[in-house]
């Protein structure tokens, strides 16, 4: 019997993708359409004519304003929530409280990490299985890269390093990358700074301009983050460092591929194939999908699962609450809240409107 997929927050499809919308529900259906074992019955939007038009794009009959109806009319195993960050927590917790027996949330998972940690322990409780998209461990030079690593071709891991646009929305990629590459091993403490000159809102979100932390993790292995306009400092997406070596991805260096290495006392830089799959691809959002709506109907657990994305998420967080305390923090952080955001509201940073800049 297939199971049941409906999704709340389509969006409008969009051939110019941006921060204020990427019509993720549309890129999740792609995942979907290719399982034979499930259906995609209802989609909910609250502009109606965005449901129509995915629903009419997807073959499914019936459409919502209000997922909380959609919930209780259609009981489906399976939801997509592709809405905005601020929106997860109470769109997750009336899912599992509702009887979803699989949630598939887009990335990050909430806009305070106390929301991030309810999520987690309410799904728990109702017996749901929560996901969230990190789709970039299905990619071939990120799969590649940890399986040089546990083959100990670079030796011992030490250190890892990521750049990008930010921590939090494009970050927490490269965060929970962190985790797959270090076993899902949890940090313990974290010394940052940020600075937020300039408003930048992703999905209505803040997110700071520049970031620069040093992270410990409980097996010592560290993790170095230059975010924004600092990120070209690390010069690549990710940086594994190990006692015998270095793997590179997404390297800004001319004429280094995806995946590269390097091997100490052995000579430069080697380039590793990786069947031309680079940092992004619809296929790995549709391998995560997959790994996700099988281990649901296995009764196993995908890497995709929250109890994995939660230790980044603590570690974005970190970052802020260390900024606002101006010292290292251990981790999990004491507060409930979103460090950045009351820094914002307080004063400590005041960001001009992005209008005022240009």
């Amino acid at each position: 019997m297939a199971l049941t997929v409906a999704f709340v927050g389509t969006g409008k499809k969009r051939e110019e993708k941006s921060v204020k919308g990427y019509a993720m529900a549309y890129m999740h259906a792609e995942g979907y359409a290719a399982l034979a074992d499930v259906e995609m019955v209802a989609a909910c939007d609250l502009v109606e004519e965005n449901a129509r038009a995915f629903a009419d794009a997807w073959g499914i009959e019936a459409t919502f304003e209000d997922y909380q109806e959609m919930l209780a009319q259609i009981e489906p195993d399976i939801v997509s929530i592709c809405t905005w960050p601020h929106l997860h927590e109470t769109m997750v917790v009336d899912c599992a409280r509702a009887g979803t027996g699989l949630i598939y949330c887009e990335k990050p998972m909430a806009d305070t990490i106390g929301g991030a940690r309810r999520m987690v322990q309410i799904c728990d409780e109702e017996g749901t299985m929560l996901c969230f998209n990190h789709q970039r461990r299905y990619g071939a030079p990120f799969r590649i890269a940890k399986e040089m690593l546990d083959d100990d071709q670079i030796g011992e891991l030490q250190r890892i390093e990521w750049g990008g646009a930010n921590i939090y929305d494009y970050g927490s990629h490269n965060f929970d990358m962190a985790q797959y590459f270090n076993d899902e091993t949890p940090p313990s403490s974290v010394m940052a700074q940020v600075d937020y000159h300039t408003e930048c809102l992703w999905f209505g979100a803040h997110n700071e301009n520049a970031c620069l932390a040093l992270i410990e993790y409980e097996n010592g292995v560290q993790g170095l983050v230059a975010a924004g306009d600092v990120q070209n400092a690390i010069g690549c997406h990710n940086r594994l460092i190990g006692s015998e070596g270095m793997i590179e991805l997404g390297s800004h260096a001319e004429g280094a591929g995806a995946l590269r290495v390097q091997r100490f006392g052995e000579g430069g830089w080697e380039n590793v194939d990786t069947a031309g799959e680079g940092m992004h691809a619809q296929e790995y959002i549709n391998r995560a999908i997959a790994d996700s709506v099988h281990a649901f109907r296995d009764g196993g657990r995908s890497m995709m699962d929250a109890h994995n994305a939660i230790h980044g998420t603590e570690a974005i967080f970190a970052c802020w609450e260390s900024a606002l305390q101006r010292a290292r923090v251990d981790v999990p952080i004491e507060s409930e809240d979103n460090a950045l955001n009351a820094m914002v509201e307080a004063g400590a940073l005041d960001p001009k409107p992005e209008a005022e800049s240009e």
